[in-house]
């Protein structure tokens, strides 16, 4: 897995960090009216005007230093969520921990400053108040648009307390990471039971030899097997001791294939990708829920093939891997086949999710199973409903993003300057 920590100048995600030191619109009015009062001093010679002209130069001091305070011993902490979704809301929680002694802190602001391209916007949120001493909690709703594993390390506090005028800000670190995965949407149950079986005409449920639920025949019984299966009247009226033998009853097993070969770094390529990873984790997702066990395998800087199995963890594993898959520019489609197909056991139905449109007579004769093969821009895709909001021609990863190529690197330096 790697971890992405870049900014994007293509990005529609806006980032906006403050400097450390700045006036309001409030402060420059104030500060011009402060300086009108000077030199109405300074001509008519009045003690009052004198008086009134310390007095704003008083309070712009107490403003800078007040909020200077407030920040001075003010640190964040983040709860992060187990794993996000591409197009889907989830929450941040921010712990403030106020270590001053006397002071309280009011009206902070807080806003990441990396991997904020990840997000529909630059996280941030508002704390209102944290007395001294004390922690608060602050919950911040975010929208992922990207996939992949991010670094969310720099955040910045800002406050303009107590006047308004001045606005300080510091900026604070803290490691945290956050997997996103890639867009599930819902899948049509018309794909789902075609996904059903390894035989175009098999049943949901395959029987097998060694199980305990259906009666399947006898046989001779063997020393150490459980007596219960002895079948006595058959035994005793051919003089040879017979056991019965049962079946176990099991879903069918699914083994995705996902194409991410790339032929031309353009926008709809990278989209149509997208689009297949999301296919992909959507099916994953359905069919693990209906309880039938998923296998997977992609290129991931090398061949990668995850056995089918069921339960959380397993989906879990699954999507992460689909999150963090890289680019694919040396490998094609009848290279993931041929690499993959001896992992294809019997009573299995493998699917194959590619960007190209290929024909499923292209895999029969090399295959030892019946195949599936799901283009992205082909109508079975049209069995995979996504958010609207989603747009696949920004859920890849930034370094992997056409229109940054060359860029990633050089906006590091940028942002640091800001």
């Amino acid at each position: 897995m790697r971890f992405l920590q870049f900014t994007t100048p293509r990005s529609s995600t806006i980032l906006r960090k403050k400097p450390s030191l700045d006036f309001s619109l409030n402060g420059i009015v104030y500060a011009a009216m402060m300086l009108f009062m000077g030199l109405a001093a300074i001509n008519s010679k009045a003690n009052l005007l004198f008086a009134v002209f310390g007095l704003m130069i008083g309070v712009l001091l107490v403003s800078g230093t007040i909020s200077k305070t407030v920040l001075r011993r003010l640190s964040a902490t983040r709860v992060i969520p187990e794993h996000a979704t591409v197009g889907q809301r989830t929450c941040v929680e921010y712990t403030f921990t106020n270590k001053n002694r006397y002071w309280p802190t009011f009206s902070v602001c807080l806003a990441e400053l990396e991997s904020f391209a990840a997000f529909t916007r630059q996280p941030q949120t508002y704390l209102l108040h944290c007395a001294a001493g004390t922690t608060a909690h602050v919950p911040c709703e975010v929208i992922p648009k990207r996939r992949g594993l991010y670094q969310l390390n720099q955040y910045q506090l800002s406050t303009s307390f107590p006047f308004g005028f001045i606005k300080r800000a510091v900026t604070r670190n803290s490691e945290d990471t956050l997997l996103v995965y890639p867009a599930i949407g819902k899948v049509e149950a018309n794909l789902l039971k075609q996904c059903l079986s390894a035989e175009q005409g098999g049943s949901r449920m395959r029987p097998r030899r060694g199980g305990h639920d259906e009666f399947y025949g006898v046989k001779e019984y063997r020393s150490g097997e459980n007596p219960r299966f002895i079948n006595w009247r058959r035994s005793a009226r051919t003089g040879q001791i017979v056991s019965n033998e049962m079946t176990q009853v099991a879903p069918p097993r699914l083994f995705i294939f996902v194409d991410t070969s790339l032929r031309e770094r353009t926008v709809a390529q990278h989209a149509a990708i997208e689009r297949t990873i999301a296919m992909a984790a959507s099916l994953i997702n359905h069919a693990l829920e209906a309880g039938l066990a998923v296998g997977l395998f992609a290129w991931s800087d090398e061949w990668i093939g995850i056995n089918p199995s069921r339960g959380k963890r397993h989906s879990r594993d699954l999507l992460t891997l689909l999150a963090c898959l890289p680019l694919n520019l040396h490998h094609s489609t009848s290279d993931l086949v041929a690499a993959g197909r001896n992992l294809v056991r019997s009573a299995t139905t493998a699917i194959l999710f590619t960007p190209h449109d290929i024909q499923p007579d292209l895999l029969d004769n090399s295959a030892r199973t019946n195949w599936i093969v799901i283009p992205a821009a082909s109508t079975q895709a049209n069995a995979f409903n996504f958010d609207p909001t989603v747009n696949f021609k920004e859920t890849m990863p930034a370094e992997q993003d056409p229109a940054n190529v060359g860029e990633v690197s050089s906006t590091k330096s940028q942002v640091s300057s800001l």
